[in-house]
């Protein structure tokens, strides 16, 4: 794709990260590797980037769709970026990067940073809100349009979440491209950020959930605390170890048949 877009050895000069769940550095080491380009993230991050820290658990419990519910086989466990990964300068400022700045957007992930350019006012939001219902797999396969808050099963602190949408808010943008979903423009994408950020506690924050009312605790060197689980994040283990069950016992069950109808023709 780079060398569609900007011609054969073309290369970035930097690699940035908005954060660092599993779903955003699945290729980063090779990319970065081939390419021979520094890595960039929020300090804050940097302990899930260098092997030192876990994120917090993902939340099954929240509810709202396939995607939520399958969140506990998600991996949520440190990638070792050493050598590699970069603090993003305190000023706001990205390398290789001119005429943008990067906003510190936590509650999804403690480092989460989106990015903006003020000429055209283009906002690349990462996971501080969406513009597709990541919860239902339905909205993620037809990649529906909806602009919605992070995805929740992955969102750790909601109060930070919603400041987080406020800020962005407050940057006015023409256009926003995000971590999930379609790039949204103008007044249609501003109608429904306006309506996100005034409905944030009834449509984004879940009914129920593990993070809902006690966030984890977060600093430079990783986790420090997360609440204990919910009642109804087991039901995810519950179903799934009942299926495992009830799928086993019917291929048990066809096998002694198949082998009882052998030794009758036999």
């Amino acid at each position: 794709m780079a060398t569609e877009l900007f011609g054969e050895g073309s290369r970035p000069k930097s690699i940035i990260l908005t954060h660092g769940h599993f779903d955003h550095v699945g290729s980063l080491l090779k990319l970065a590797e081939e390419w021979d380009v520094p890595v960039y993230a929020h300090y804050l991050e940097l302990p899930y980037l260098t092997g030192k820290s876990s994120y917090p658990p993902p939340d099954p419990g929240v509810g709202g769709g396939l995607m939520a519910w399958l969140s506990f086989l998600y991996p949520n466990a440190p990638v070792n970026l050493q050598g590699l990964i970069n603090a993003l300068p305190e000023d706001g400022s990205l390398p290789g990067l001119q005429g943008w700045r990067y906003i510190h957007t936590p509650g999804h992930a403690p480092g989460h940073v989106s990015l903006f350019r003020e000429e055209d006012r283009v906002l690349i939001a990462g996971d501080a809100f969406v513009t597709t219902n990541q919860q239902s797999a339905l909205s993620v396969m037809l990649q529906l349009k909806k602009l919605s808050g992070p995805p929740s099963y992955f969102t750790y602190d909601w109060k930070a979440a919603d400041e987080s949408v406020k800020e962005l808010l407050l940057l006015a943008p023409d256009v926003v491209a995000t971590g999930h979903g379609r790039p949204m423009y103008g007044k249609e994408m501003r109608k429904e950020l306006h309506h996100l950020h005034d409905h944030f506690e009834e449509e984004a924050v879940p009914k129920h959930g593990r993070y809902v009312n006690d966030p984890a605790v977060t600093d430079v060197s990783g986790v420090l605390y997360v609440p204990p689980k919910k009642a109804n994040e087991q039901l995810p283990w519950i179903i799934a170890g009942g299926l495992i069950g009830l799928t086993t016992t019917v291929l048990l069950y066809k096998q002694q048949k198949k082998k009882k109808r052998f030794s009758l023709s036999f």
